[in-house]
């Protein structure tokens, strides 16, 4: 498959009010791509779309709010995109939402929550777009999962299980729409400063301070920049990687996870608690959202995992 032309195309993105999705607008924005931007934050999305046409003025820019946890909402925004953009190059649903807590103390609706923003949005968006995806020639398409796609700690049952989800259904789509022409990336990110441990939401049956302390704990491990995250994330799409890692906090578990897959638990819990400078913790009292990153790499490392 040829390398993936960005200039002149139109992009979708999902959450690209801030975090990686800001981060991916503007990477495209500077590489020629007209921009379809989704997001739930009207304020914050106007913000990225008023840099955007101050940066990028020649830029072709729409943008649609949504809270792609309403599925009728989602599909009625989902088919104004397909007949206003009827060809679209590159496809992204980086969307996504965590909850806070163990399987037993959360709520079966907050459960689904988590699940209908992760996964069936992505599910639902991919099912509407794809037709608009196969008429331009050389399309891509991009499912932001995560690290707990990869491995599931304790206190995260729902966020795995969406991101697992994305993960398996990402990876039939790249073998079903290989002989169509259109690349597709999964990808797991490790440890980037985004919005997604601010916003995320407690399980009914959590403690507020057990979470407060979680949320504290884990957003001292988000270190690496989402532009930094969204250059590697673009340079996939590129050379149409089918699985993109970004950092070692990614790739170290990555690797965990083949040596010992039915074993890591208790490291992972160990290697996230030093680092976050924490005591031990129970099991199931995870921070509310994916776990980052393992001890800094060398002096001169890119701090993303990635060759300079």
């Amino acid at each position: 498959m040829r390398r993936f032309v960005f200039t002149g195309g139109t992009a979708v993105v999902t959450g690209a009010a801030s975090g990686i999705g800001e981060a991916l607008a503007h990477g495209l924005a500077r590489r020629g791509s007209d921009l379809v931007l989704v997001d739930r934050d009207a304020g914050r999305l106007d913000a990225v779309v008023a840099a955007l046409r101050v940066a990028y003025p020649d830029r072709q820019l729409a943008t649609y709010l949504v809270d792609l946890a309403d599925t009728a909402a989602t599909a009625r925004v989902a088919e104004e995109i397909r007949q206003r953009h009827p060809v679209v190059r590159l496809l992204v649903n980086n969307a996504g939402v965590a909850l806070g807590g163990r399987f037993d103390q959360v709520s079966l609706d907050e459960f689904s929550w988590v699940v209908d923003v992760n996964f069936r949005a992505v599910v639902q968006l991919t099912h509407v777009l794809l037709p608009t995806l196969r008429v331009e020639p050389g399309a891509h398409l991009v499912n932001v999962s995560s690290l707990f796609g990869i491995l599931a700690p304790a206190g995260q049952a729902a966020y795995a299980a969406s991101k697992f989800a994305v993960r398996g259904f990402t990876e039939a789509l790249r073998h079903e729409l290989a002989d169509d022409g259109i690349g597709v990336t999964v990808v797991h990110p490790g440890g980037i400063r985004t919005r997604i441990a601010q916003n995320a939401r407690v399980g009914g049956g959590v403690p507020a301070e057990e979470f407060e302390t979680g949320r504290r704990q884990f957003e001292k491990l988000l270190t690496i920049d989402p532009a930094r995250a969204a250059e590697v994330i673009l340079r996939g799409v590129r050379r149409r990687r089918g699985r993109v890692l970004i950092g070692w906090s990614a790739k170290l578990p990555d690797l965990l996870a083949r040596v010992a897959p039915a074993s890591y638990g208790r490291v992972l819990a160990f290697g996230m608690n030093r680092v976050a400078g924490a005591p031990a913790r129970r099991a199931g009292t995870a921070p509310p959202g994916p776990p980052q990153r393992q001890p800094e790499p060398a002096a001169g490392a890119d701090p993303a995992g990635e060759p300079a």
